[in-house]
């Protein structure tokens, strides 16, 4: 059947490799904010499999509509209706004992980065968790001539994107008192990995 609702192919592709390992980490967690929903197709499927959270989905203003279209097709209880969040401006209230976000620290330029972690630390509870998905380079150097040619699309695109180095983005989440408990290999030269709150 039709559907208007905006749809990412890649969201269909990798959410299960996601969500195996979301499960592994969130069977205590209760308060979910997901920074940058985009679609909303993952926050409708991670909800539906983990019925305990509260997701709290966000992203910016142009993209709230679609998110809300999922979200009221789903008719799930535990999805929290969209917020408005551009990592630059205000975020919510502390209390969320994780974050998760995918495909968007590529997207964004390093100053927005910089902010995004600064706010994570403003809202992620003690002993919280932050799970982030997408592409890293590792010492400098593409994982694959996949992302190397994936890194000129998006400078291309915007001039400010490109795929991170995963040791400074691990230096930003070292500084607001994270630790690397996780960084997994998934599908596409992707990663997904997991930081605790320790401080």
């Amino acid at each position: 059947m039709a559907t208007d609702k905006p749809f990412a192919p890649s969201c269909e592709r990798n959410q299960r490799p996601i969500l195996e390992v979301l499960q592994r980490h969130l069977g205590d967690t209760r308060r979910v904010l997901e920074v940058g929903s985009g679609t909303g197709q993952h926050a409708v499927h991670f909800a539906a499999a983990m019925p305990w959270l509260a997701w709290q989905c966000s992203d910016r203003a142009d993209n709230l509509p679609g998110i809300a279209q999922w979200l009221d097709d789903a008719a799930l209880p535990n999805p929290r209706q969209a917020i408005e969040l551009d990592v630059d401006g205000s975020w919510p209230d502390s209390g969320f004992d994780a974050v998760f976000t995918a495909n968007s620290l590529h997207i964004m330029g390093w100053p927005q980065v910089e902010a995004f972690f600064a706010g994570v630390g403003a809202v992620l509870e003690p002993g919280g968790l932050l799970a982030v998905y997408g592409p890293f380079n590792y010492g400098g150097d593409f994982t694959s001539d996949s992302n190397r040619a994936f890194e000129q699309w998006l400078k291309d695109r915007d001039p400010v994107s490109g795929i991170r180095d995963f040791e400074a983005v691990d230096a930003l989440a070292r500084a607001i008192g994270l630790v690397l408990i996780e960084d997994n290999a998934m599908p596409a030269n992707n990663r997904c990995a997991v930081w605790q709150r320790v401080t």
